[in-house]
């Protein structure tokens, strides 16, 4: 779905996070620290999403040639074509690059929060419903909610990457808007969880990392674009002026047609 180790990784570090931040509300929050930075990051997370990332590079260097399966001469071939149906039709690799432009860092970050929010929905819909973790509803919204973001994904990348695309297409549209629904129903039904005021040391630790992604931005957009054309408008007159005078030396020093004329009739 998003084909990148670090936003990948970021996605998992920061749930962590949310975990730490909201276990006073759900239950299931409450770990141990091994479980949320062994087991969780390093071993479930950080080797699922090595394992991920190693099918995307198969899938992307592999051939797609796509034939009839009645015109295979062979059972075997005919099998691994009825297989290869399953496979994507073609491939294509996302590089998010998200400091590239302020465009793209505002639309990375709605992706995390984004993420991260349909991510916590399943806990708190469990929890709001009172359902079990194996019910029915909890896997086949798990399972919608991955084959709609992985086309709202793609959309969201044409749209970062094309030039030529001016809008987000319709599934981002909608998975955006099941996400927020889904997160008011937790909030309509559970206020009294929803709205436990979080621990003072989280609410210092956000509030510096909001802080911290503030300035961030500022500077990498802003000031630092600001003082790069600044410094580069500085200079480049000076170039410009030494450049006219050597090329006024270079017309001083070179003889005139007459003079050359002259020095030709004295040899």
């Amino acid at each position: 779905m998003l084909r990148d180790y670090w936003l990948c990784h970021t996605l998992s570090i920061l749930f962590e996070v949310m975990e730490y931040t909201l276990e006073h509300q759900v239950p299931n929050f409450a770990e141990c620290w091994w479980d949320h930075w062994i087991m969780d990051i390093i071993v479930c997370n950080g080797m699922g999403i090595w394992l991920g990332m190693r099918t995307l590079d198969y899938l992307s260097w592999k051939k797609y040639h796509w034939r009839g399966i009645w015109n295979l001469p062979s059972y075997r071939e005919k099998f691994q074509r009825l297989a290869a149906q399953f496979t994507p039709y073609s491939w294509t690799d996302f590089e998010w690059k998200p400091t590239l432009s302020l465009k793209r860092w505002c639309a990375m970050l709605g992706v995390i929060a984004m993420f991260i929010m349909a991510e916590l929905n399943n806990f708190y819909l469990k929890l709001i419903l009172w359902l079990a973790p194996d019910h029915t509803l909890c896997i086949i919204r798990i399972v919608f909610i991955a084959l709609w973001g992985t086309v709202a994904m793609r959309e969201t990348f044409e749209y970062l990457d094309n030039p030529n695309c001016e809008r987000f297409g319709r599934q981002s549209w909608i998975i955006a808007a099941i996400i927020i629904t889904e997160a008011l129903v937790s909030m309509k039904f559970e206020p009294q969880t929803v709205f436990k005021p979080i621990p003072f040391h989280m609410c210092v630790f956000w509030l510096s990392a909001i802080i911290c992604l503030l300035i961030f931005t500022i500077w990498k957009f802003y000031l630092r674009t600001h003082i790069f054309l600044h410094t580069h408008s500085k200079v480049s007159p000076r170039h410009s002026a030494h450049e006219k005078s050597l090329k006024k030396s270079k017309v001083a020093k070179e003889p005139s047609g007459g003079d050359a004329a002259v020095s030709k009739k004295k040899c």
